[in-house]
């Protein structure tokens, strides 16, 4: 059967949450999220993209294994978190639609599927009647004792997308590193694209 890209809207993302949650686990583990993750929390995390209408879930399958995930929702409907910075700004969370995770499965990478996550879900920002895209990325000192070498961050695949980083948008948001006895805040700093070619505030 191959590869298939498929949108999932609302509740037609309900069927996929203990995958999606699974997947999750498996790719946060790496850097830089270094995230120990549990089965219970990421199903309670994902159902809130199942039962919004707004909410969109990019699903990847090698047949019918589900192999990559990406999700969106309204900024106004994410953690307090993460609309915490745009309110400090003085932008209005309301104008935004926020892009969650992106994760592929090792095997799956570099055949052109992180920039068809951006594509879709950019295409249901503008279907859903936003103007303006935005998404968080974790940062971590250069010093990081657990950074592999040769490193190459996302930065650049990013900027040829359009996004621009705003380091003045920051926001924290706790979670366990692998090792560690409890959570402990990270930085996410966001990155930003206007869909209609319109200055940013």
């Amino acid at each position: 059967m191959g590869i298939q890209v498929d949108v999932l809207v609302g509740a037609e993302i309900e069927p996929f949450i203990p995958e999606l949650a699974r997947l999750r686990i498996l790719v946060f583990r790496e850097w830089p999220y270094l995230y120990e993750g549990s089965l219970e929390y990421e199903a309670r995390y994902l159902a809130k993209f199942s039962s919004l209408p707004e909410g969109t879930l990019v699903l990847v399958r090698d047949g019918e294994r589900v192999v990559g995930a990406s999700t969106a929702l309204p900024l106004a409907e994410a953690e307090p978190e993460f609309q915490e910075p745009f309110l400090r700004a003085g932008l209005e969370p309301s104008n935004w639609y926020y892009f969650g995770e992106s994760v592929l499965e090792p095997a799956y990478r570099r055949r052109g599927l992180g920039a068809e996550f951006f594509r879709q879900r950019e295409a249901r920002a503008r279907e859903l009647g936003y103007a303006q895209v935005t998404f968080c990325a974790v940062e971590r000192p250069p010093e990081h004792p657990l950074k592999p070498a040769g490193y190459v961050p996302l930065d650049g695949f990013w900027s040829r997308r359009g996004y621009t980083r705003r380091p003045d948008l920051r926001a924290y948001f706790p979670w366990k590193d692998l090792g560690e006895a409890q959570e402990t805040p990270k930085p996410m700093v966001f990155w930003v694209k206007s869909l209609d070619g319109a200055a940013l505030p």
